[in-house]
């Protein structure tokens, strides 16, 4: 996702094993997926490693120094495609848990909203 106009994705790399059948599904995203996904992104560097033994999964190194890693053992090449549009959208940051469900900009006139309140 562009924040400020910038993406954050700076690189995604595609690891992979030639001979294990974890691997099935990303040597054919490698195959019929990932030249039309670098040619729509130009912005993100592409990199593919084979790892022998290795069972396969994607990685993707953002301008805020994180690193996200999406495992991809035994997923078809449409899923992964859609894993890699996750890890290109996503802005890098880590989730923080918010300390109250709601968002308060503005104190309300009436007083506070509470759980525990009877009629």
């Amino acid at each position: 996702m562009a924040h400020n106009s910038i993406w954050q994705l700076k690189k995604l790399v595609v690891r992979y094993c030639d001979w294990g059948g974890s691997s099935r599904g990303i040597r054919e995203f490698i195959q019929s997926h990932l030249p039309s996904f670098q040619k729509n992104n130009p912005q993100v560097e592409v990199v593919t490693e084979m790892m022998r033994g290795k069972h396969p999964h994607l990685r993707g190194y953002y301008r805020c120094q994180t690193v996200r890693m999406v495992d991809s053992r035994n997923v078809d090449a449409k899923d992964i495609l859609l894993q890699a549009i996750r890890l290109r959208n996503a802005l890098g940051l880590k989730v923080t848990k918010l300390k109250t469900r709601h968002l308060i900009t503005r104190q309300s006139v009436q007083g506070t909203w509470k759980t525990g309140l009877r009629f």
